[in-house]
Parts: C-alpha cells; structure tokens; sequence
C-alpha cells in the first residue's frame, strides 16, 4: 500500500468516526425537575461543576419544575439521545410516579438509559418551633386532639416527603392535609411562617435550619441517629417501623444514547464523587456510584417497592 493510499484509508477512517468519539465538545446540560435552591438542585450542580473542570466544557442546570417532576423528566425524556442533555433523576420520577399518576408522558425504564446512582439521603421530620411539641409522641397527640389543625408540606405530590407523610398519617392513627410545593425552598418558607407545621424534608437541606433553631427536628428516617443531630431519634427507635428510606439521585440520559458516552459519563462521574470538594460540599449524604447496571437494577427494585406502598396507601395523583 502506497504512503498516499495509506494516507487516504487513515482519513477515511477519522472521518468515518461517530460524533461522540469526542465527547463532550460543546456545552452539557443536567435538567433538574425542581427549582433552584433545594437539594436535588444543589447535588446537580455539585457534580455538574466538577464534570465540567474534567471536560473543559460548561455544564448547566436547568430547571423544570412542576407537575411532581413529570414535567422536567418528559422534557428530558424527548430530548436527543446524544449526550448533551442528562436528566437528575430522583426517587419521584424514577419510582413513585409511575404508580401515582394514572397518565404519566414517560416511562422510566423505557424512556432513559441508567449512567449513574450518585446519592442517597435520610429524611427529618421537622415542625416549626411555634407548634408546642418536642417529640413525636408529643406531636401525635396533638394531631389527635386537633384533627383540622395540622398541614404538612412536600417538595411535591410523589416525592418521597410527601409518601413518608402518608405513611406517618397512616401508622399513627391521625389527619393531616397535605400541602405540596414544587421544591424544598418554597416549603420551607411556608414552614418557617407556621403557614404548614410540620414536613419530612431532605436531611442535608434542614440540617442548618435546625442547628439555626429555625425549625425543630422530631426524628430523622436513617437506620441510625445522624452524628451532626445525636439529640434526634430514628423512627425505628421510636417503634415506628418501615422509615428506614429516604430520596436518592442519579443520572439518566435519553433512551439510546450511545453506550460509548453513558461510560465516559459514568466513568468521570464516579471520579467526580471521589473528589475532596464534592464529598466535603455533600457530608452526610451516602455517596453511591457504580456501574449503569447496578444502577438500572436499583431503579427497578425501587419502582417495585414504592409501587406497593402506593398501592397499600391508596394513593393516585390524577
């Protein structure tokens, strides 16, 4: 073969390369299904920071709020399946909803291919300080002899918070209405007026405003007690059983998006939890990772766990 015909093979094989081979070359968008300010928003740009410092390339949050996060994970959903658009999937969209909602525009399994399993936290249940209780038991008699008395707000229908609310009515013998918003900041700003009394809310989110004495923290829904809140019971040790859950966060990108760049992302994004400042800007967060499989078969376990607590509490969206 002559030095010009080796030449030609050499640029026609370049050229014949898919797009992605050089990945990513041009901005990297993480939609987010809540607004800015609470902690699924604030995870996505943690890990979207440091995936842009290995990428030399931007990596923007965009917020979709509404709809218990239908509406940023159906954009997500239709987006091309190319790498440049990644979907921070959580506990709601990924498992609690396709049971809540009768009429739901995505599918999670069908829809997305699994990159990453990034985080897992517990939640608190925490009032506002004007309501005159220290504990649970506390709060529960209250609620009984007040049934009309008592709201409890969500981050929304079908989060985890708004299920744990559920469950607590449910195990408890009590009435509460629900209040849903469309992310933690806006329910704590109701909470923080009295506007709600009480809410399971992301453990990391509440944790400053319970060392401020903004609100109180009754119990946290982890296994054990959390070191930064040793004064603050688990549920299981207050006889409440089956809390042992909380919301988890991963990656997701459009069905179909080439494997070659679901590993690149993977790859960088177990490095990125590795990272000082990431681990240090999340303490107190289990810190996941692992492969697209392990994290496609979490995602299915969870659709069947909270497909049978929906199922049990009687719950529909619409």
């Amino acid at each position: 073969m002559t030095a010009i015909r080796k030449l030609a093979c050499i640029l026609a094989a370049a050229f014949a390369l898919p797009a992605f081979a050089q990945y990513p070359d041009k901005p990297v968008k993480i939609i987010v299904s809540y607004s800015p300010g609470g902690f699924t928003d604030t995870l996505a740009r943690i890990i979207g920071q440091e995936l842009g410092k290995r990428w030399n390339q931007p990596v923007v949050v965009e917020n979709k709020p509404g709809a218990g996060g239908n509406i940023g994970a159906e954009f997500a959903a239709r987006s091309p399946a190319d790498g440049y658009t990644l979907f921070l999937a959580a506990t709601p969209t990924h498992a609690v909803n396709p049971s809540l909602y009768r009429n739901l525009t995505f599918d999670p399994v069908k829809d997305f291919e699994p990159v990453i399993l990034l985080a897992a936290t517990p939640n608190l249940l925490v009032a506002n300080p004007g309501v005159p209780v220290n504990s649970v038991k506390e709060l529960v008699a209250l609620a009984k002899a007040s049934p009309a008395r008592f709201n409890y707000g969500s981050t929304g229908t079908g989060s985890s918070v708004h299920l744990q609310g559920e469950l607590f009515k449910s195990a408890m013998g009590i009435q509460m209405t629900h209040v849903p918003y469309k992310g933690s900041s806006q329910a704590l700003t109701d909470l923080l007026s009295g506007a709600v009394q009480v809410m399971f809310d992301n453990y990391l989110f509440q944790l400053p405003h319970v060392k401020a004495g903004k609100v109180r923290a009754l119990a946290i829904t982890a296994t054990k007690r959390a070191a930064a809140l040793p004064e603050v019971p688990t549920m299981n040790e207050l006889g409440i059983a089956g809390f042992e859950m909380g919301p988890w966060f991963g990656l997701v990108a459009p069905a179909k998006t080439p494997a070659a760049v679901v590993r690149r992302i993977n790859t960088d994004a177990n490095a990125a939890l590795q990272a000082k400042e990431v681990q240090d800007k999340i303490v107190g967060a289990d810190i996941l990772g692992g492969t697209p499989q392990e994290f496609g078969e979490f995602m299915q376990r969870e659709l069947t766990k909270w497909g049978r607590i929906i199922r049990e509490l009687d719950l529909k969206a619409n």
